[in-house]
C-alpha cells in the first residue's frame, strides 16, 4: 500500500528494552518506545493511502490529514489535494476529514457542495464530541481545556457552541464564568500535556467545586504515553531530541515536559537536517523520541546523522506497551465514486 512507516535499522549496539544506567565517557543515544505513530493517525494515513487505491487521485482532504509536514508532502505526491476549507473541493467529489475532526456544520457543507465524505477523525476525538453534546443536551456549561485555534478544538466546540466555551491554560481561568456553578463540566484536547491540563483543571475545581469531570480521560493514551517516556529520557540525557512538526500540538508539549522534567535542553525537529551540531557539545547522552503523527523513517533518519557524530550506542527506554488498533473509516466499504456522481447528477 505504499505505507510511509519503515522499521528502524537495528543499532549495531541497541540494547534490550528497559531503563538505562548513566556511563561516563560513552556517547549514547537513548530512544524512546513508544513514540511515533499512534492508533488514530495510522488510521488516518492509511484511510488517505486506501482511498488513492481504491478510487484514484484526486482525494481532498480537509486540512492536513494529521500535523506533520513529511507526511503530508509524501500524501500530495501520491494524488491527495489538502484544502483549508470545503468551498475548494469540486462539487461531485470525494472529501476526507482530518483526524482532528470537524464541527457538524462541515458535514453540512460537504453535503450542500454533492462531495462524498470519508471521515478519519479519531475515535478519541469523536468520543469527545459525543460528550460535548451528551452535556449541552443536559444543559450543562462545558468548559473545554485547550489551544485557541487548533483544529481540533475549533471541531469539539462546533458541536456545542452555545454551551462550550475555551479554557486556554491556568492562566486563562480567571476569565470562565458559568451561569449555574452546580452544572459544570469540563472536558479537553486530546494532545495537551497531563501535567498542564490537571494543573487547569484543579484551577477550575478551586473556583467551581462542584466541576464535574467527563466519565474517562479525554487525553488520549498515546499522548500520555510519549510524555511518561519523555519523562524518563529527561532523567539522564543532556539534550532531548523530539521529531516533530511546528504545528503538532503533540510534539510541542514533548519538548516542554522534558524541560520541565529537568532536561537541560530539548528541540523540536522536523528532519534531521534542523538539527544544530552546537547542540551536541558537552552531551554524552541524548534522548530521542518523535511525536504521534511521525513515520519512524524520520527518526531512523536522526539516529543515523547521531551516529555520523559519534552517538552510534542507541539504548531502547520501554515505559509501556501499545497494541491498540481502530478500524478504517466505514466510508471506505463503499463505492464512493459513484456515490458522488449521484450526488452532483440530483
Amino acid at each position: 500500500m505504499g505505507r510511509m512507516t519503515a522499521t528502524p535499522s537495528p543499532s549495531p549496539a541497541a540494547a534490550p528494552s528497559g531503563g538505562a544506567t548513566r556511563r561516563s565517557n560513552a556517547r549514547r543515544v537513548l530512544l524512546a518506545a513508544p513514540r511515533g505513530y499512534c492508533a488514530g493517525v495510522d488510521r488516518a494515513v492509511i484511510a488517505v493511502e486506501k482511498a488513492l487505491e481504491q478510487y484514484g487521485a484526486p482525494i481532498y482532504v480537509r486540512h492536513e490529514i494529521v500535523h506533520n509536514k513529511y507526511v503530508v508532502q509524501t500524501l500530495e505526491k501520491k494524488g491527495a489535494i489538502f484544502v483549508d476549507v470545503t468551498a475548494e473541493v469540486p462539487e461531485g467529489s470525494i472529501v476526507m476529514f482530518s483526524a482532528h475532526g470537524v464541527a457538524p456544520t462541515v458535514h453540512a457543507e460537504a453535503a450542500e457542495r454533492k462531495l462524498a465524505t470519508i471521515d478519519a477523525t479519531c475515535p478519541l476525538v469523536t468520543k469527545v464530541h459525543k460528550e460535548a453534546v451528551r452535556f449541552a443536551k443536559e444543559d450543562y456549561d462545558i468548559l473545554l481545556i485547550g489551544h485557541e485555534g487548533h483544529e481540533e478544538v475549533i471541531g469539539t466546540s462546533g458541536e456545542a457552541p452555545d454551551h462550550i466555551q475555551l479554557v486556554d491554560g491556568p492562566e486563562d481561568v480567571a476569565n470562565v464564568e458559568v451561569r449555574d456553578e452546580s452544572k459544570v463540566v469540563w472536558l479537553s484536547q486530546t494532545t495537551l500535556s497531563v501535567d498542564e491540563t490537571m494543573e487547569t483543571v484543579d484551577a477550575l475545581k478551586s473556583k467551581f467545586p462542584n466541576l464535574l469531570s467527563p466519565p474517562s480521560d479525554d487525553i488520549c493514551y498515546a499522548t500520555q504515553n510519549r510524555q511518561i517516556a519523555v519523562k524518563k529520557l529527561a532523567e539522564e540525557a543532556e539534550l532531548v531530541i523530539v521529531v516533530g512538526s511546528k504545528n503538532s500540538s503533540n510534539s510541542i508539549r514533548m519538548v516542554e515536559v522534558a524541560l520541565d522534567a529537568g532536561a537541560p535542553a530539548a528541540h523540536l525537529v522536523d528532519f534531521a537536517s534542523e538539527i544544530d551540531e552546537a547542540w551536541l557539545e558537552g552531551v554524552t547522552t541524548v534522548g530521542l523520541t518523535s511525536g504521534a503523527s511521525v513515520p519512524d523513517v524520520l527518526v531512523d533518519g536522526v539516529l543515523e546523522w547521531l551516529a555520523e557524530r559519534g552517538y552510534a550506542d542507541v539504548e531502547t527506554v520501554k515505559t509501556a506497551d501499545e497494541s491498540i488498533t481502530f478500524s478504517l473509516p466505514k466510508e471506505l466499504r463503499r463505492d464512493l465514486r459513484a456515490e458522488a456522481a449521484a450526488l452532483s447528477a440530483e
